[in-house]
C-alpha cells in the first residue's frame, strides 16, 4: 500500500492593518485579536490529526498563526523562507481599485503586465518555490500530516499550478480565506487531492492586507 501523506497549507490569521496598506513583507505586522482567536480556532480543528512538523513563513503573522497549533502538538515551529510572502512593488501603499497609488501615473507603468506580473515577483517563481517548501514538508512528515504557514497568493498560486491552471488570476476570486487550509494528499510523493477547508470562516479575498 502507497504511504498516505499530508500536507496541509494554512493562510495565517487577520492582521492589525488600520492604514489598510499592502504590507507585503514590511515587518512589524502582527495578528488582531480576531487573528488570534482565528489560529486557536484552527488549533482545536487539528487537535485531533497526525501532525509531525510545523513550518512557517518568517513572517510575524505567519509565525504567530502556527504557534498555537505547534504547541498543541508540542512541536518546535520550523521557518522557510520559501513560504514568505509574494515580493510587490506596492508594498507599504494603499492599492484598492479607484484609491492610493492606483491613481498615480507614476506607478501605471508597473501594470504593464498583469499575466507575470510586471508589479512584483513572478507566479512561476512562486510556484515553485512553494513546491520546494511542500517537497521538504511532506519528506519531514511522510506517512503523517504536516503543517505550511504561508500567505495568500503564495498557498494560491501553489494550488493553480498542481491544477495544471494558469497561473494570472482574478485576485477576487481566490478560495483562500484568511486562516484557511489547502490539504494536499499525497499517495508516496504523488498527489492524489486537493481538500479546501475554512475552520475559522470565509472572507473576503480582495481586502487589502488582510
Amino acid at each position: 500500500m502507497p504511504t498516505r501523506t499530508v500536507v496541509h497549507l494554512l493562510r495565517h490569521g487577520e492582521v492589525y492593518n488600520p492604514a489598510g496598506v499592502l504590507y507585503g513583507r514590511m515587518p512589524g505586522y502582527s495578528l488582531s485579536e480576531r487573528g488570534r482567536q482565528q489560529a486557536l480556532t484552527v488549533a482545536e480543528t487539528l487537535a485531533g490529526h497526525d501532525l509531525v512538523h510545523v513550518v512557517a513563513s518568517p513572517l510575524e503573522r505567519a509565525q504567530q498563526t502556527a504557534a498555537p497549533i505547534a504547541g498543541a502538538h508540542r512541536l518546535d515551529i520550523a521557518t522557510d523562507e520559501r513560504l514568505i510572502e509574494a515580493g510587490n512593488e506596492f508594498e507599504g501603499l494603499r492599492v484598492a481599485v479607484g484609491d492610493g497609488a492606483l491613481r498615480e501615473p507614476k506607478h501605471w507603468p508597473k501594470l504593464r503586465d498583469p499575466f507575470l506580473p510586471s508589479w512584483g515577483e513572478p507566479y512561476l517563481e512562486i510556484a515553485h518555490r512553494m513546491l520546494g517548501a511542500i517537497t521538504r514538508a511532506r519528506a519531514a512528515a511522510e506517512g503523517h500530516e504536516a503543517l505550511c504557514v504561508s500567505h495568500q497568493l503564495p498557498v494560491w498560486t501553489a494550488r493553480r499550478f498542481l491544477e495544471g491552471k494558469r497561473l494570472w488570476h482574478d485576485p477576487r476570486r481566490r478560495q483562500c480565506s484568511l486562516a484557511s487550509l489547502t490539504s494536499l494528499v499525497f499517495a508516496d510523493e504523488q498527489l492524489v487531492d486537493i481538500v479546501y477547508s475554512e475552520p475559522a470562516g470565509s472572507t473576503d479575498p480582495s481586502v487589502t492586507g488582510a
